[in-house]
């Protein structure tokens, strides 16, 4: 898969780094989420997820302190509270969870996107914007997945999982969309320097 484990332990280590200077707290939120890896921004959304209670998809300001707290991100009031009114853009006292992912989403170059959007328009082999179990067969090989191999799972069941990796907090739904699979390479993206180091990664991983 492209979000191995040693880009997860060069972002986890980049991102330290950049934490010691960091002010912007937008910037410092993004952050402390990637020193978990790629997937450190989809966690704090599960997180979230699991405090909008009432599933409105929007958090006010103690659900949002909240979920900072339960998730280890450490933050002062103050800067959460600086942090809540630049997602608050309506001063309603309530943010919508989507666009605070989005907007915490590490923002990839027209050339990674380019390629990321290679590799989805692959997957989605019957075009309908939507990759599912039925486009992943005859291009993602489960065969050499370990748990295939030991008889433990089925194929299906191989599809279903690797499908579960990019899908979003909210919607464990077997279907990956174009935003979805964007989020989850921009998540990789932020651990790897060079444009073209992840354009061959990406070429590679999906035989573009």
């Amino acid at each position: 898969m492209a979000g191995t484990s040693r880009h997860d332990h060069e972002m986890a280590v980049n991102a330290k780094k950049k934490l010691t200077v960091c002010s912007d707290p937008v910037e410092r939120l993004r952050l402390q989420c990637l020193t978990r890896g790629s997937s450190g921004i989809k966690g704090l959304g599960r997180t979230f997820k699991i405090m909008d209670d009432n599933n409105n998809r929007s958090l006010d300001f103690k659900e949002f302190t909240k979920g900072l707290n339960d998730y280890g991100v450490l933050m002062e009031k103050d800067e959460a509270a600086t942090l809540f009114q630049q997602f608050d853009r309506d001063g309603s006292g309530t943010i919508d969870f989507d666009e605070f992912l989005i907007t915490l989403r590490p923002p990839m170059s027209k050339a990674r996107k380019q390629v990321v959007m290679e590799a989805f328009r692959k997957l989605d082999k019957t075009g309908d914007g939507v990759i599912t179990v039925e486009d992943l067969r005859g291009v993602y090989n489960a065969k050499y997945h370990p748990k295939y191999q030991n008889g433990e799972w089925t194929e299906d069941q191989v599809f279903r999982t690797f499908l579960d990796s990019f899908d979003s907090p909210y919607e464990k739904d077997g279907k990956v969309t174009k935003d979805e699979f964007i989020s989850y390479y921009s998540g990789v993206s932020a651990s790897i320097d060079s444009d073209v180091y992840f354009i061959l990664m990406m070429k590679n991983a999906w035989r573009l």
